[in-house]
């Protein structure tokens, strides 16, 4: 990447108006370098689980029922106990300040107004402290680092700054092999930080390298390698609040995870991020909720794109959703107005996703069938 070269602020949207999120990956494209774009957009490998959770979503047919007296459903849900106004989260992503200046503090901002939580990645490019000003309701996402006594120091971080659930990433043992980034040998430009490290600690992700992601070399360098079953007991026994697992995928975990303390489990292969050729989310969602029996919660990410997804992911019997890139180019192309407005989108198409499946609420949707085409 150009050193110093960031996104132009407060783009317009695209024109004519957005009527999706989709709608707004074309400007997000228009306006981001193209090592920017490839690092937003792009998966591990050959990229076959990041096409395979869009393809999966595609073939999960809901079947809706009808005569059921609903005209404006109620789209308010429950996660981990608190009431929001969609049962969405907004997922957690590094260095927002790549594909924005105002980065964390606008999607944050945005998550507020729309009355879902947002998810505060480790490798956020503003602190913990300054996201949790905006008085969004702010989920921490803890990657597990080599300095335990780092880990310790943030997690009292993220209480003292007030966050409402802790959310530790379990899938990333390694970064995965994303090829883009490599081809790209991009590098965090010096002026975009990971903001809850200590000054200094994130080098090598600011240099670039021909042949190598400069963040795997970073991740290489300060992430744990080897996380276990008894570090999650121990992160358990530190801290009251919510404990969710991020990166399941095999059933066997989900109820590991349950006996560890879990509160919530999230059905991800972080979107198509980390090992190519693991099952799309929406395959393995079913599984995995029938392990843990309502026992915990279990929420979906990797692929979700609108309304119909989230209506999808619950009728299969997930509690709600992460949603993550379509943020970003929302981000990248509006700042906050865009992402509120985005935000906005997927509200509307939820609410119509319901009315047009029968369903009063949230709750229904889960009680809905659903059939596999193709």
């Amino acid at each position: 990447m150009v050193e110093g070269v960031l996104p132009k602020p407060d783009l317009p949207v695209a024109q004519p108006l957005p009527a999706s999120l989709a709608d707004f990956a074309g400007p997000a494209r228009a306006v981001l370098p193209p090592d920017v774009w490839d690092y937003v957009d792009g998966g591990s490998g050959a990229e076959t689980t990041l096409a395979a959770n869009r393809r999966a979503l595609d073939r999960v047919a809901v079947l809706p029922r009808v005569l059921r007296g609903v005209h404006t459903p109620r789209t308010g849900a429950r996660l981990l106990g608190a009431s929001y106004a969609m049962p969405v989260a907004v997922a957690p992503m590094a260095y927002q300040r790549l594909v924005h200046p105002d980065g964390e503090l606008a999607l944050a901002a945005a998550a507020r107004a729309a009355d879902v939580p947002y998810v505060a990645s480790t490798l956020s490019s503003v602190s913990i402290e300054q996201i949790a000003q905006t008085g969004a309701t702010v989920w921490f996402q803890l990657y597990w680092l080599r300095d335990r006594g780092l880990v310790a120091d943030l997690l009292e971080r993220a209480h003292a700054a007030g966050c409402t659930a802790l959310t530790v990433t379990v899938d990333v043992p390694i970064l995965g092999p994303r090829r883009r980034d490599v081809r790209n040998a991009f590098a965090i430009p010096p002026q975009v930080v990971a903001a809850n490290l200590p000054a200094g600690r994130d080098g090598l992700a600011h240099t670039a390298t021909p042949g190598v992601s400069a963040i795997a070399a970073h991740t290489g360098e300060v992430f744990a390698p080897a996380l276990t079953w008894a570090d999650l007991e121990w992160l358990r026994g530190r801290t009251a609040l919510p404990l969710v697992v991020k990166g399941v995928l095999d059933a066997r975990d989900a109820e590991l995870a349950v006996a560890a303390g879990a509160d919530a489990v999230v059905v991800s292969n972080h979107g198509g991020r980390q090992l190519d050729g693991a099952p799309a989310t929406a395959t393995i969602l079913p599984e995995v909720v029938a392990a843990v029996a309502d026992r915990c919660e279990v929420l979906l990410d990797s692929g979700v794109r609108d309304g119909v997804d989230v209506l999808r992911a619950l009728a299969l019997g997930a509690r709600g959703v992460l949603v993550g890139r379509p943020m970003l180019w929302a981000l990248a192309a509006g700042g906050e107005a865009g992402a509120r407005t985005a935000l906005a989108l997927l509200a509307g198409e939820f609410r119509d996703a319901l009315a047009l499946a029968g369903c009063a609420d949230p709750e229904a949707a889960r009680e809905l069938r659903v059939i596999r085409e193709g």
